[in-house]
C-alpha cells in the first residue's frame, strides 16, 4: 500500500473515529463523502437499511459481505480482477463490513490486493479471525492479517470457532486496550457449538457474535437471539444462503405474488430480507464472486422488511416450494 493511501485512510479514520466511529464516516451525507474521498456521492445513509452496535453511536449498513471461498483464488489474475469489480459494486451500493479469517485460503492476500486496486474504501468495516490452538501464533496471525488487508487496525477480531477461545479473548483484548482492535467477537457455523457460546456469550463481555442464521436455520431465535439483545451483543449471520444450496431449492420457482411489496426482486433478497429483519441481527455476510449477485444483494438493503406475519409466510412459502 502506497504512503499517501495509509496517510489518507489515517486521516478519515481519526475523522470517523471523532464522529463516533471509524465506520461513521457511511453515516455521512454522500456528498460529504464525495468530498472527503474523492469517490462518487453513491448511495445516501438514510435509503439503506443500516443496524447500531449496541451500547454505541455506531451503525453499520445491514448487508456486509464474506469471502469465504468466493475470494480463496490464488493467483488468477482473472478472477482478481472480477472480484476487485465486485468490492467496488459492494462499496458503490453502500457497503461496509468485509470479513474473512485465515482459515480461508488465499482470501486474506487476494482481498488485500484487490482492496489496494481501488479508489475508495473509507468506510470499510474490517472484521476478520483468529484460527489456531497456538496463543503466540495466534498473535503471530493478527500481524500477519493486518499486512495482507494491507491497513493498520481492525474493526472487529473474532475467534474462529471458538478455538482457543480464553487465550485468544486475551490477547484480542490486549490489543483492543491498547488502540489497536475496536471490536471483540467470537464466531461459530456449527449448531454442535451453540451450547458453548451459551455460556460464553452469558460470561464474556463481547461486542460481536457470528453464528449461522437464515430462513431454514433458525434454531438460534430460541436462545442466542434473545440473548444477544439481552446482553447487548451485536449479531453477524453467516451462511445466509446455505453456500448457495438455497438457490438450489428455488430453481425454476416463482417468488410469492406480495414479495414486490417489500422491495424483493430476487430470491437473494428474499432470503437476506428475511434475516435482516430479525431485530437481534446486526449485519449479514454474504459471498459472492460476481458482481451482478453484489448488486442483487446490496438491493436487500432498500425498500421495507417483513413483518413478523410476513416472515411466518416466508417460512411457509419456501418450506412448500
Amino acid at each position: 500500500m502506497t504512503t499517501h493511501r495509509r496517510q489518507r485512510r489515517r486521516f478519515l479514520r481519526q475523522l470517523g473515529h471523532a464522529l463516533g466511529g471509524a465506520a461513521a464516516s457511511r453515516a455521512l451525507p454522500g456528498a460529504t463523502i464525495a468530498l472527503l474521498s474523492g469517490a462518487p456521492t453513491g448511495v445516501a445513509a438514510d435509503e439503506i437499511h443500516r443496524r447500531e452496535i449496541p451500547d454505541t453511536d455506531e451503525t453499520i449498513p445491514a448487508i456486509g459481505m464474506g469471502t469465504y471461498v468466493t475470494f480463496n483464488v490464488g493467483p488468477d489474475q482473472a478472477m482478481r480482477d472480477q472480484l476487485t469489480e465486485v468490492l467496488e459494486t459492494f462499496f458503490d451500493m453502500g457497503g461496509s463490513m468485509i470479513d474473512s479469517s485465515p482459515m480461508y485460503g488465499t482470501a486474506e492476500a487476494v482481498l488485500g490486493d484487490c482492496l489496494e486496486r481501488l479508489d475508495d474504501t473509507e468506510g470499510m468495516f474490517s472484521a476478520t479471525k483468529v484460527w489456531t490452538r497456538s496463543t503466540s501464533e495466534g498473535r503471530e496471525q493478527i500481524e500477519d492479517s493486518l499486512n495482507l488487508w494491507g491497513i493498520e487496525e481492525f474493526d472487529l477480531m473474532q475467534i474462529h470457532n471458538l478455538v482457543n477461545w480464553e487465550a485468544h479473548l486475551e490477547t484480542i483484548r490486549a490489543r483492543r486496550d491498547a488502540g489497536e482492535i475496536r471490536y471483540t467477537g467470537i464466531t461459530t457455523s456449527h449448531g454442535r457449538r451453540h451450547d458453548s457460546l451459551e455460556r460464553i456469550m452469558r460470561d464474556e463481555p463481547l461486542d460481536f457474535v457470528q453464528l449461522t442464521y437464515n430462513v431454514l436455520d433458525r434454531e438460534v431465535e430460541q436462545r442466542l437471539l434473545p440473548l444477544a439483545q439481552e446482553r447487548g451483543i451485536a449479531v453477524i449471520a453467516n451462511r445466509p444462503f446455505r453456500r448457495g444450496r438455497m438457490f438450489d431449492r428455488v430453481e425454476g420457482k416463482p417468488l410469492p405474488d406480495w414479495a414486490p411489496e417489500y422491495g424483493i426482486d430476487n430470491w437473494a433478497q428474499f432470503f437476506l430480507k428475511f434475516i435482516i429483519s430479525h431485530p437481534a441481527i446486526t449485519c449479514a455476510i454474504p459471498a459472492t464472486s460476481r458482481p451482478e449477485h453484489m448488486r442483487e444483494n446490496m438491493g436487500a438493503m432498500r425498500g421495507p422488511l417483513p413483518d413478523e406475519d410476513t416472515r411466518r409466510a416466508m417460512i411457509t412459502y419456501l418450506e412448500e416450494v
